[in-house]
């Protein structure tokens, strides 16, 4: 049984609500333009349409809608211009601002959410040791299959009402934040006097600027206000982070009914699940792609989904060789192509589609239905591609695009590999019209719904300016430029822009181009043609990797002459 998106197969734009013009009410604008006329049929907005805090929107506070940049109104709107709706339900964790999280922080035990997020030492009680800190090291074995995305445990020490720090899982972000004190906070505490609060608000003040926790502060002469001094800083710090869920809380089930509700409230049909392979957790167990685990919630979502009559599209990002994307399809759900963005760059840096044919010709004969991209929101996959190309070709790629300006992420921890280069794709092609032309001609006739990321559209480049504004771990916004309405005014007089937009309209409209088409690849070295059929209309591409050439055509067979569309 499929689960997939299959009905609408035109191309899907894919941006921030604040991407193009800073409202989704600007973008409406640029989307009611001629020139966007009949190219998009879906549209997946970015969750800092949410009311969010960290990770540009992956870090949810709530699903209500960001009141700066949207409206129940403008959804409704591109409801009218023929979009279906793709939004994201991040399954895995909330914000520590979230209504539940605020609520544990202030009522600790007796709040009704105190199982909503994993309590650490409840989830490894009797499998470790409880260490100086208040957290259990699990038993080494245990942890053995776990993959954790950054440094140390993944834990948040919790300060409950009661004093105590409790550690609760916490995956992805986290950062903490002491008050910056003086001597009157001081002085309070237990009868300080002011000489001595002011010299200890110095100390304290210093040493957290540098990064010391306060229990670890040297206080010398003033020790005998250590335990005050630490009670109160921790007692007054304030987090940021990305809680996890506790999918065995029947209340964290009620939430995903209801943040599902709400999505199919604002017009959604398809549902892009976030981090959802990190939902399930078991002791001795993987924590990434748990099996059987993940699939079960999986169902239990699905079915949740289909009372709101939505689609399902799981996000999930492993190697090739993992084969997690067969295994997502078998369960009847479509799954995104992170192999095209890569493979891409490979054929044409190399002038060889064969890779590209041979990825192609799999999705084909197994029937796996995908959304195929080239840029994203985050950077060009590249432990996607361990097992499909040799590891030689790979570091080929990665050297490829950090010579045009590229930055690597690494994922941490007992893994140590590398996870992705952000990039604008146009200048990891190192900002060619043609190869932008190129790879945009293939992607649109590689089997799958094409996800068009506005920024390559646009024919963006690589914001080092963002990166700079954003500190440490910004590496992302290389990627995510704001456009304004000038910038896009000019963007449209650009012959890759307006070539684009050609195909696209193309994609969308040409009948051939359909779920259930015949589609057919051929490669000989440089050369490549693709063609898809349905009902007597045939589409094709022939592509020249070597000269960076194209044509695509449309075909209507019957009667006594073809009906013929070129573009090249």
């Amino acid at each position: 049984m499929q689960h997939g998106i299959s009905a609408n197969h035109a191309p899907m734009l894919n941006a921030y609500p604040d991407s193009m013009g800073g409202t989704i009410a600007d973008i409406i604008e640029v989307l009611q333009r001629p020139e966007f006329q009949n190219t998009f049929g879906s549209f997946y907005i970015l969750p800092s349409l949410f009311n969010s805090d960290l990770d540009r929107g992956f870090s949810v506070i709530n699903y209500e809608l960001n009141e700066q940049l949207a409206a129940r109104a403008e959804l409704e709107a591109l409801q009218k211009l023929g979009l279906d709706l793709k939004l994201d339900f991040i399954l895995n964790h909330a914000s520590v601002l979230s209504e539940q999280f605020q609520d544990l922080v202030a009522k600790g035990e007796e709040s009704r959410y105190k199982d909503f997020f994993i309590n650490w030492n409840t989830f490894w009680a009797g499998r470790g040791q409880m260490t100086p800190d208040g957290y259990l090291q699990p038993e080494e074995e245990l942890i053995q299959q776990m993959f954790f995305r950054k440094p140390g445990l993944p834990i948040l020490m919790v300060r409950f009402p009661d004093g105590r720090d409790v550690p609760y899982w916490n995956t992805f972000y986290q950062d903490i934040k002491y008050p910056v004190v003086d001597a009157q906070d001081l002085m309070k505490l237990a009868g300080i006097q002011y000489y001595a609060a002011d010299q200890i608000a110095s100390i304290v003040n210093t040493a957290v600027a540098g990064g010391t926790r306060p229990k670890d502060i040297e206080f010398g002469t003033y020790a005998v206000y250590k335990a005050a001094v630490v009670n109160y800083m921790e007692a007054s710090k304030k987090y940021l982070g990305q809680m996890d869920l506790n999918i065995k809380s029947p209340l964290v089930w009620e939430f995903y009914d209801g943040v599902l509700k709400q999505l199919s409230g604002y017009g959604a049909t398809i549902v892009r699940l976030d981090a959802f392979a990190y939902a399930p957790k078991e002791p001795g167990e993987r924590n990434f792609l748990n099996e059987p685990g993940t699939w079960e919630v999986l169902e239990k979502v699905r079915q949740l989904a289909d009372r709101y009559n939505l689609s399902l599209l799981p996000e999930i990002h492993a190697s090739y060789s993992a084969k997690n994307y067969e295994a997502i399809a078998a369960k009847g759900y479509m799954t995104y192509d992170f192999f095209l963005p890569g493979l891409m760059i490979d054929a044409l840096e190399n002038a060889d589609g064969t890779t590209l044919k041979a990825w192609a010709d799999e999705v084909t004969a197994k029937g796996i239905q995908t959304v195929n991209m080239l840029g994203c929101h985050d950077g060009i996959p590249l432990l996607d591609l361990k097992g499909l190309i040799p590891e030689e070709r790979i570091q080929q790629l990665i050297n490829t695009v950090v010579a045009r300006g590229g930055m690597v992420k690494d994922l941490h921890g007992q893994q140590q590999v590398y996870y992705q280069v952000n990039s604008t794709y146009y200048s990891a092609l190192g900002e060619d019209d043609k190869k932008l032309l190129m790879a945009r001609a293939i992607q649109l006739f590689m089997p799958g719904k094409p996800q068009i990321w506005y920024l390559d559209l646009f024919a963006g480049k690589n914001d080092y300016e963002a990166v700079e504004r954003a500190g440490a771990g910004g590496h992302k916004e290389i990627n995510r430029t704001n456009l304004s309405k000038e910038q896009i005014d000019h963007a449209l007089t650009t012959a890759v822009v307006q070539k684009q937009l050609e195909m696209l309209r193309f994609r969308s409209s040409f009948p051939a181009f359909a779920s259930d088409a015949e589609i057919g690849i051929e490669a000989d070295g440089h050369r490549m043609r693709f063609t898809w059929e349905k009902n007597g209309y045939v589409a094709t591409l022939h592509a020249d990797l070597k000269v960076m050439t194209y044509e695509l055509e449309g075909i209507r067979r019957g009667g006594n002459e073809d009906e013929k569309i070129r573009i090249s």
